[in-house]
């Protein structure tokens, strides 16, 4: 009999080939997972048996990865998904179409969308999701309270931003003054999210950043101030940044200097620091981000669907020095949340930029795992498969009609073949995705009212009084 220490909670074997993301980068053809206690206890090869456990999944026919990081999403956006008047615009056109819209967000809104939002990403193989939480309306309660909610009942791990917004269209900003927040409120409200929710321990399963939208919807004081206030707490901070040539010519107008100068400026440019698209910096500002590890959350599909035609130079970013994670972004401007179709599209987007050798399905792999991890601060931790590290893990399924043919490298075939889903999807040892289902009998009803809140809030006209 096998010696109680020998237990595990859960194994994972018979893969086709198991992608550890350690830091020796070790590829084992028909490893296994052990996961004890929601840690990975023990990893091999299949000529050494895995301990005994209380539950074995079958990786047969699976490339089995460390569980993807999602760095940058805006879960509430799902519920305007290809909302029409908004199709075609420039980003700014955008968000003075939709912010009217947004103003109507509630707890039970923000719950639905981020229970609908979290699930859609466990089945494209997410573990870990951030989202950017920056519209609360005055009087609507909890929102942070409410996702966190969402995310406890699906299993997936958690890092919400509490966001903000404090320049409304008065003050030369884009938002509705419905959807901003004085200063001081913020402020208070934001440590006070940080006191009851942040978990800083390894393997925890919500951890909280501080995140102003943008340098033209946060004043240069609540940028400063929430900069202090993330050392003070100890949390990571997050922002939009040179997403689209309008934050230029903004930035130019409103503070005499280009977005990431101005960003430098308030106390920004440091390893505390994430943030999203990084699309336009020049080569001087992409050295400064480097020198910093400044890290950033390359959204691909978005970028293409909304800020005007840019590649972010992801190879210049990672050889410079920034951490590089992927994100699916808002599901207004991406309107789907599968990080397998990111990963895609940053492969493919990668070697447009940069030439045919320049962006690898192990690449982008790598990108979607460690480097979303050092963009959370979270090295070692997450996006890897080694003894101590999070036991989340994803078996992406390499069989029938889409993978015929593809026999000399697993890898490659994830990305290049498909359109692939996770067959299993597992977070902290528990199976959140099994056999391409979502683990969990309440999707019915959720859906159904998702589909009355989205509808209410679609209803309201896009030119509503603010």
């Amino acid at each position: 009999m096998e010696p109680p220490e020998r237990h595990a909670d859960l194994v994972v074997k018979d893969s086709e080939l198991l992608v550890t993301l350690d830091e020796a980068r070790r590829e084992i053809a028909g490893g296994w997972v052990a996961i004890t206690g929601g840690l990975v206890s023990a990893i091999g090869p299949s000529t050494e048996p895995p301990p005994l456990a209380k539950q074995v999944l079958s990786a047969r026919g699976c490339l089995v990865t460390p569980g993807l990081v999602n760095t940058h999403h805006h879960l509430y956006q799902n519920l305007t998904r290809s909302y029409k008047p908004a199709v075609g615009k420039t980003l700014f056109e955008w968000l003075r179409v939709l912010y009217p819209l947004w103003s109507a967000l509630d707890e039970e809104a923000v719950y639905l969308s981020a229970w609908v939002g979290l699930a859609e990403l466990a089945l494209s193989g997410c573990t870990t999701s951030t989202d950017h939480l920056y519209i609360h309306p005055q009087g609507t309660g909890n929102l942070i309270a409410a996702e966190i909610q969402a995310a406890m009942e699906l299993g997936i791990r958690f890092h919400p931003t509490r966001g903000s917004m404090d320049l409304s269209t008065k003050d030369g900003g884009l938002p509705p003054d419905s959807v901003v927040q004085d200063r001081d409120a913020i402020l208070d409200d934001s440590k006070r999210v940080v006191e009851r929710h942040h978990d800083p321990s390894w393997g925890a399963m919500v951890r909280i950043a501080l995140a102003p939208c943008s340098p033209f919807s946060a004043s240069p004081g609540l940028m400063a101030d929430t900069a202090a206030l993330a050392e003070q707490l100890d949390v990571r901070l997050h922002t939009h940044l040179a997403e689209d040539p309008d934050e230029d010519a903004y930035a130019e107008a409103a503070f005499g200097k280009r977005t990431i100068e101005h960003f430098d400026d308030l106390g920004w440019m440091q390893s505390r620091t994430w943030v999203a698209h990084c699309v336009y910096p020049n080569a001087e500002e992409i050295q400064s981000l480097g020198r910093a590890g400044v890290g950033v959350a390359h959204c691909p599909s978005s970028n293409m669907l909304l800020a005007g035609g840019g590649i972010a130079p992801v190879t210049s970013l990672r050889s410079a020095g920034s951490p590089v994670g992927l994100g699916c972004d808002g599901s207004s401007s991406n309107d789907a949340a599968s990080m397998w179709l990111e990963a895609r599209t940053a492969m493919l987007l990668g070697r447009l930029r940069e030439g045919p050798s320049a962006m690898s399905a192990r690449d982008v792999l790598e990108i979607a795992t460690r480097g979303s991890a050092a963009c959370l601060g979270r090295v070692g931790e997450l996006g890897t498969l080694a003894v101590g590290s999070a036991g989340d893990l994803v078996c992406w399924p390499l069989e029938g009609l889409q993978f015929a043919g593809a026999m000399t490298d697993p890898v490659e075939a994830w990305l290049r073949c498909g359109p692939s889903a996770a067959r299993h999807t597992v977070v902290a040892g528990r199976v959140i995705v099994r056999d391409c289902q979502l683990d969990n009998s309440d999707l019915g009803s959720i859906l159904d009212r998702h589909y009355a809140t989205a509808k209410a809030m679609q209803s309201r006209s896009h030119s509503a009084p603010c």
